[in-house]
C-alpha cells in the first residue's frame, strides 16, 4: 500500500484590509486549534514534522498556513501588486491572522510561530489577547533589529544566499539534511519576499515599553530561544519574557533559529511540555 500522510491541504479565501486573498493551509489532527506561522521567506511546509506527530495531533488540530505572497498563497488577483514594493507590515500581519482564524471558525486557537512568526505571536498577545488562548514564540524578542537589508532583494544576490542562511542561523548539531531542507524552502521564494518580511521583523515589530501591558491572565505567553540563535539570542528571549508578568521562558539547548525544521526530534522535547500545559494535561 502507498504511504499516504494524513495531512490535508486546502484553500480558504480571507479578506484582509479590504482585499481578498486565496490562502493555502494544511492541517491534521483534532482538538484545540493550533495555528503555525512559518519564518521569513518560507511557507507552512516548515511545520511538516509537527503535522505528522501523532502525539500532538491526538490533542490538537494543527494548522500550518502559507502567508499571502508565500508558498502556495499567491499575491491577490484584485490588485496590481507588482506596481509596489512588497513590505510585510505589523497591521496586515495581525489582521491576517485574526481574519484567518475567523474564516476557519477557530475558537481561540493557540498561535505558534518562529522568527517573524515568533514576533507576531508577541504582537498578537499584546493587541489581540482575547482572540488566542496562548501564544508560543520561537526566534523572537521585544525588538529584533538588523535584518532589513537592501541586498536581500538585489539582482546580484541569488537564491543561493537564502539557501545558505540556515547554515549560519541553525545549530551546529542540526542534521545536515535538515539544514539543507530549510535552505531549500527559503531559497525558492520570490526575491523581494525575504526583504519585505525582514522589514516587519526588524522595523515594524517593536514592543519596547509595552511588554508589561501583556495580560497573561487573558492569553498565555511562552517564549523559547535556541542556544545558537543569533537573530534572537537566549539573552534576548529571557529579557523579553522577564518583562511580561506570567510569561514562561525556556532556553532550548543545542537548537538554533529554525528550530521546528532543523532538528524536530530535539525541538519536540521542548515543545511537548508547553503543549501539554496549554491542554491542561
Amino acid at each position: 500500500m502507498a504511504n499516504i500522510e494524513p495531512i490535508t491541504g486546502r484553500y480558504v479565501h480571507v479578506e484582509v484590509q479590504g482585499t481578498s486573498y486565496r490562502v493555502y493551509f494544511e492541517e491534521n489532527g483534532k482538538g484545540i486549534p493550533l495555528v503555525c506561522q512559518h519564518t521569513a521567506s518560507a511557507e507552512g511546509l516548515q511545520w511538516r514534522h509537527l503535522l505528522n506527530d501523532e502525539e500532538v495531533t491526538s490533542r490538537y488540530r494543527v494548522i500550518s498556513v502559507d502567508l499571502p505572497y508565500h508558498g502556495k498563497s499567491l499575491p491577490p488577483e484584485t490588485v496590481e501588486w507588482w506596481k509596489s514594493e512588497y513590505k510585510l507590515t505589523k497591521s496586515f500581519f495581525m489582521d491576517f491572522h485574526v481574519a484567518f482564524s475567523r474564516a476557519l471558525e477557530l475558537d481561540r486557537p493557540v498561535f505558534m510561530g518562529c522568527s517573524i512568526g515568533g514576533d507576531i505571536a508577541l504582537d498578537l498577545a499584546f493587541a489581540h489577547p482575547d482572540s488566542f488562548r496562548a501564544v508560543v514564540a520561537f526566534g523572537s524578542a521585544e525588538l529584533t533589529p538588523g535584518f532589513d537589508l537592501v541586498w536581500w532583494d538585489h539582482p546580484r544576490v541569488g537564491p543561493h544566499v537564502k539557501f545558505a542562511d540556515p547554515f549560519g542561523a541553525a545549530s551546529p548539531y542540526a542534521p545536515e539534511k535538515c539544514q539543507r531542507e530549510v535552505g531549500w524552502v527559503l531559497g525558492k521564494s520570490s526575491p523581494q519576499v525575504f526583504r519585505g518580511d525582514s522589514y516587519y521583523y526588524s522595523v515594524e515589530h517593536d514592543l519596547t515599553g509595552k511588554l508589561d501591558q501583556i495580560d497573561t491572565s487573558r492569553v498565555g505567553v511562552y517564549i523559547l530561544a535556541g542556544e545558537y540563535d543569533f537573530a534572537a539570542t537566549p539573552e534576548m528571549g529571557r529579557e523579553t519574557a522577564g518583562k511580561i508578568r506570567g510569561a514562561k521562558y525556556t532556553e532550548m539547548k543545542r537548537m538554533g533559529h529554525f528550530c521546528m525544521a532543523e532538528d524536530y526530534d530535539g525541538f519536540r522535547k521542548y515543545l511537548m511540555p508547553v503543549l501539554r500545559e496549554i491542554a491542561g494535561t
